[in-house]
């Protein structure tokens, strides 16, 4: 006979995490950002995430089945509006897009964004581990913070599942006491707002951090999020 939960026992709050990496072997970066929420805002937050969209598609004539990959969408690949080659071709509009999107983004209060990165001159199998590293970093530090908090957290990611490195990084945590649950699951950006939302949380963070040259204008992307910013980690 299955028992029933008692009902004095309290239920964990649960937090989602949508993470995306960035960087490059070439810079020596890796990294990896996220957009965080509680399970529980996850509805209301959908429709403030289409609300979005759906502004997108108004005033710049981006449909919201687009995928908005930040760095194709930043440097001017593809053709996402409808208005023609007059819009497509022309960055400026481009990073007014993200501009706003980023300055829509820190007006949610009920959700939080945060990156965690190194500074390598690894290159080759070197670099990918040390990715490796940074992502075991990030399980760490968000066990730990769910595990002080009480709360409970679930990561989702852009990928297919294929790099096992990513569920090492799960298991290697203390079964006793884990806040994190499970492996990391894993969703096609193409087809989640939230993952194309960390996508651009991840490339602003980057230009943050490298600072090349030609790229000055996204410099200063990531402060339009202060407000909801929970840390820039170097690891």
């Amino acid at each position: 006979m299955r028992s029933e939960p008692s009902p004095h026992r309290s239920v964990k709050p649960v937090r989602l995490f949508y993470v995306d990496d960035s960087g490059a072997e070439r810079s020596g970066i890796a990294t990896f950002s996220w957009l965080e929420l509680a399970a529980d805002h996850w509805g209301s937050g959908l429709r403030d995430v289409l609300a979005w969209r759906k502004d997108l598609d108004q005033r710049h004539g981006i449909a919201k089945q687009y995928e908005l990959h930040a760095t194709n969408f930043a440097n001017g690949r593809g053709n996402p509006s409808s208005r023609g080659e007059g819009w497509n071709r022309r960055k400026l509009h481009r990073s007014q897009v993200v501009e706003e999107s980023l300055c829509r983004l820190a007006t949610w209060e009920w959700v939080g964004v945060g990156t965690i990165f190194s500074r390598s001159g690894l290159r080759r199998t070197e670099y990918s581990r040390e990715r490796a590293r940074v992502y075991r970093e990030l399980v760490s530090m968000l066990d730990v913070r769910l595990r002080r908090a009480g709360e409970l957290g679930y990561i989702l990611m852009d990928g297919d599942g294929t790099d096992a490195t990513y569920a090492s990084a799960h298991r290697s945590l203390a079964l006793d006491g884990r806040a994190l649950m499970e492996d990391p699951g894993f969703l096609n950006s193409h087809h989640s707002q939230w993952i194309q939302l960390a996508d651009m949380v991840a490339y602003a963070s980057y230009q943050q951090i490298v600072r090349l040259p030609e790229k000055e204008f996204a410099w200063n992307w990531r402060e339009l999020l202060n407000g909801i910013d929970t840390g820039l980690f170097e690891v």
